[in-house]
């Protein structure tokens, strides 16, 4: 059997993100793994209308062709990590966007979070964990939170290796993300 598939989405969309470097980094340190595959979604690749379908997409796929894309990628992977800014104490509208138009793609599937910003975008990941509860996702406890320390060091040229317990967490991370996309795949099979 193939290895799992883990997708890294990068949830900001605007001009001089950090997200490109946070996922640069994660992907990095997750490609060091053996037991899992690790591919970036970048939603600027899926340039999505505000949300306008004509009903939900727990009653039927979305009509809009980047969304279409979009769900066909979702779904072709078997977990993710959200990497989320944090913007007025929320996930970025970009990410609850996308999301938005998703539903069967997402279930049964483990997710964990790399948030940055504010407390290091944990009121951003504790949001998008209640949302993706809805989407019967599995949010993982663990997270890699980037404080606003760290990401203006980095800005101003420090690397993320000057920060070890950044790679530390996101190692955490990354054991449980394994240990339940390995789950959840064996038990989306028996289904």
């Amino acid at each position: 059997m193939s290895l799992p598939k883990i997708g890294i989405v990068i949830g900001s969309t605007r001009e001089g993100r950090f997200g490109d470097k946070v996922a640069d980094w994660i992907h990095g340190v997750a490609s060091q793994r053996s037991d899992l595959e690790f591919e970036i979604v970048d939603l600027r690749d899926y340039p999505l209308p505000l949300y306008d379908e004509p009903a939900p997409p727990i009653y039927q796929p979305a009509t809009h062709e980047v969304a279409q894309r979009l769900s066909a990628r979702m779904a072709g992977l078997d977990g993710y990590i959200f990497i989320t800014a944090e913007y007025n104490h929320a996930p970025t509208g970009a990410i609850k966007n996308a999301i938005d138009y998703l539903f069967p793609e997402l279930g049964h599937k483990p997710a964990a979070f790399v948030g940055y910003g504010g407390v290091g975008g944990a009121r951003a990941v504790e949001q998008l964990r209640l949302i993706l509860v809805e989407l019967r996702v599995a949010p993982l406890r663990d997270a890699v939170h980037i404080g606003l320390a760290e990401l203006l060091g980095i800005r101003e040229g420090k690397t993320f290796s000057d920060y070890e317990y950044l790679t530390r967490s996101a190692e955490t991370m990354l054991d449980e993300l394994a240990w339940w996309t390995r789950t959840l795949r064996e038990g989306r099979n028996d289904r």
